[in-house]
């Protein structure tokens, strides 16, 4: 199989994009904690206005995917976040929570099978259980106070009413995994339907759900006030040998926009690239890296259960890719054109 150097180039762009945004991310988070809903508008608003100029051209290139799959998409993203952040209202712990979100390449395999009548190997099932225990088991032991707040949640002595809003939680995060991962299979429909067109579909996803930051608007603006209000740095200006005062969040929120934009647009162009299964893979190392880099930035011990997940993932991932048996494929080849070469010598001399 030719190795496709376009879905290569997007693969190496998720990981530097993805992992040093959360850099900046956690860098605005120590500063102010409650920057969230900032943190995403600037984002939306960054990678529509991009869209706008350089790929919509201010409305007067007709879209080549219909606006109505647009619309499906936006809505599918903005009700699996709902189901996501509501779920922490019904008694639901942070471990459980991270558990269920790194569960989406099991889920993205069970709805391709379902949806798309996918028929996987025994490799790509092994493989795709090993990642996803890893993963597991490396968040559990990375979050803090697990124990505790695990048994807090399944206390059986409590009311059968705490149990039933648990229960009600556990089935919001079940849906928010499932309408995750159908987006996942959705977006694969529509590029074989409509052809690749990841710039657009970038455009669209992100203007469409602009309207809905006008509920936040106090929000986001409370939060722009102490940004700007942050602690100075000085920037220096490139060529004029003089700097720039700049509050430092400020500075994080632009390096968190353009690294989330470089991350993003990446993703999308691995969906038209690669399978869903692949980019939802990618996605979920990427995930798996940047947990690994929180554990060495917060100064985390590094576990025994670290290394065991750690293993499992690289293992199922080198298990995914068929790495052994493309390395055979490329020496048999190699071997082959070697041994053509040399008949082709001989036949000449002779």
């Amino acid at each position: 199989m030719a190795l496709n150097m376009k879905a290569l180039l997007a693969m190496i762009l998720v990981f530097v994009g993805c992992c040093s945004n959360v850099v900046f991310l956690e860098l605005i988070i120590k500063i102010d904690p409650g920057a969230g809903n900032l943190i995403t508008f600037l984002q939306f608003l960054f990678i529509a206005l991009e869209g706008l100029i350089f790929t919509s051209k201010f409305f007067t290139v007709r879209p080549k995917i219909a606006l109505k799959d647009y619309v499906k998409l936006v809505v599918l993203f903005f009700g699996a976040n709902v189901c996501n952040n509501y779920a922490f209202n019904f008694n639901i712990p942070m471990p459980l929570h991270m558990i269920f979100r790194s569960g989406s390449l099991m889920a993205n395999m069970i709805m391709g099978i379902i949806l798309l009548k996918k028929r996987y190997n025994l490799r790509q099932y092994s493989s795709v259980a090993m990642i996803t225990v890893g993963i597991i088991l490396c968040t559990l032991v990375s979050s803090g106070d697990v124990k505790d707040n695990t048994h807090h949640s399944l206390k059986v002595e409590t009311s059968y009413s705490d149990f039933f809003w648990w229960s009600v939680g556990i089935a919001l995060l079940t849906i928010a995994l499932l309408v995750t991962s159908y987006m996942g299979i959705y977006q694969e429909i529509i590029y074989k339907r409509y052809g690749k067109h990841p710039n657009e579909a970038l455009f669209f996803t992100h203007m469409l759900p602009l309207p809905g930051f006008l509920i936040m608007a106090s929000n986001i603006a409370q939060h722009m006030n102490i940004a700007v209000a942050s602690e100075t740095v000085a920037v220096p200006v490139p060529g004029l040998g003089w700097s720039l005062a700049f509050p430092l969040m400020l500075f994080y929120l632009l390096c968190n926009v353009v690294t989330q934009y470089i991350c993003i647009s990446s993703v999308y162009v691995l969906t038209t690239e690669c399978a869903s299964l692949t980019v939802t893979l990618v996605v979920t190392l990427r995930k798996f890296v940047s947990l690994l880099f929180s554990i060495v930035y917060f100064r985390n011990p590094f576990t025994l259960s670290h290394w065991v997940g750690t293993i499992l993932v690289f293992f199922g991932t080198v298990l995914f890719a068929n790495v052994i048996n493309q390395l055979k494929d490329a020496y048999a080849a190699r071997a082959q054109r070697q041994l053509e070469s040399s008949t082709k010598d001989k036949l000449k001399t002779g």
